[in-house]
């Protein structure tokens, strides 16, 4: 699939309808654009009860966007919003250049992003997926094909029934190589189930530092960049715990508001490391001013993927932009059943790291007391049911 944002100029919508929508939702959106290889010339806000079914912005709003896309000579106007795509005809139509959802955008990003032969699969499904959505009857050449036998033949398919079942079929085709992969991956975790190797996985916000803190973990030097979405292909290390031993540790593709579903569908082979780990070490910006919602935010794909039930330490990263925080040190926060359930590092300075490990271990160790403490229970259930020896007269 070809990327749609080519570094172009756009001008960015984004429209506040009641909800809690913060200059920071905006900020977000330049900062997918610029990921995505654009510039932000021009950007349009404003305020409606409820969107509208046309074009989503309303008549007066439409009218204020194409005197920006006309006074800055853009080819590209991006909504900071999911659009139907009647709505993106009619904007299209009305304003003469191409529009596109949040949706399209970040799949364009992870279209330019992908760099493993899996990776590249998973977002090509979830673009063909997205592109099934998009397939409505728009155009004026819907005639039906002539087809049939004899002389005049008889109806034959509308090329919007082509072009369903010509993507239909190219889908059906990556969902099998996918599974492929899956199978791979699900015979490098029953490889690691066997040798009782204890496996983490790194999960949060999109830049809130995952990848910095996989490498200071793991001792590894994959790509680190302070950019939306920079990796996107899950990596797995060992992870060094000292005398006590090693576990496994993976690095996984960011989260993000409204991620697309074709996306969280598409990458599920991907996000199985993150289903079938031990234990999250759920990564936080510290220092972002919406940390608390991108938290929620990461729990809600967690919670869509069968990952919620998997036990999670909150790592709050970055305290060095704090200086509260940051003169406070690193540290942990323990649960009302005395677990660690959050810790304050800085991963680029290398600041709480022992305090990630040690936490860890504690982990693996807990588990290893409940596994004896269940087998001595099941020995003592297995005495007291044993028959006696020797035959009753």
């Amino acid at each position: 699939m070809i990327p749609v944002v080519n570094r172009n100029p756009a001008v960015l919508v984004g429209l506040d309808f009641g909800k809690p929508y913060h200059l920071e939702d905006l900020e977000e959106a330049r900062e997918l654009i610029s990921s995505a290889g654009a510039r932000v010339a021009a950007a349009v806000g404003g305020k409606r009860a409820k969107p509208d079914a046309a074009t989503y912005a309303g008549k007066g709003k439409v009218d204020e966007i194409l005197a920006a896309v006309q006074e800055h000579d853009v080819e590209l106007v991006i909504f900071n919003h999911r659009l139907s795509p009647i709505q993106i005809r009619n904007l299209q139509k009305t304003l003469g250049v191409r529009v596109l959802d949040r949706t399209d955008l970040i799949l364009d990003i992870f279209a330019q992003r992908a760099r493993s032969h899996e990776g590249k699969l998973q977002v090509e499904l979830a673009q063909l997926q997205h592109l099934l959505t998009r397939l409505v009857k728009g155009w004026t050449h819907l005639e039906r094909q002539r087809g049939g036998i004899g002389v005049r033949g008889g109806p034959g398919e509308t090329q919007l029934e082509i072009d369903r079942r010509l993507v239909g079929n190219r889908v059906k085709l990556v969902k099998e190589r996918l599974k492929k992969v899956a199978r791979q991956h699900a015979t490098q975790r029953n490889a690691r189930r066997r040798n009782s190797t204890f496996s983490v996985s790194i999960v949060g916000y999109t830049n809130a530092g995952k990848s910095t803190l996989f490498n200071r973990l793991s001792r590894s030097q994959t790509y680190v960049a302070d950019q939306l979405f920079a990796t996107l292909d899950t990596t797995t290390r060992k992870m060094c715990l000292g005398d006590e031993g090693a576990a496994t540790i993976s690095d996984t593709v960011g989260f993000i508001r409204e991620l697309p579903h074709t996306l969280v569908a598409a990458f599920r082979a991907t996000l199985e490391e993150t289903i079938e780990a031990d234990l999250l070490l759920h990564v936080v910006d510290a220092s972002h001013p919406r940390r608390d919602q991108q938290i929620r935010d990461v729990n809600e794909v967690l919670s869509e993927i069968g990952a919620s039930r998997i036990p999670q330490i909150v790592v709050y990263n970055k305290i060095d932009l704090i200086p509260a925080q940051s003169a406070a040190g690193n540290g942990f926060g323990r649960d009302e059943y005395g677990k660690i359930n959050e810790l304050r590092v800085s991963a680029l300075n290398g600041l709480g790291m022992d305090a990630v490990r040690f936490a860890v271990q504690e982990y693996i160790d807990g588990r290893r007391l409940d596994s004896a403490q269940q087998d001595e229970a099941s020995e003592s259930i297995e005495t007291t049911h044993a028959p006696a020896s020797g035959m009753a007269r």
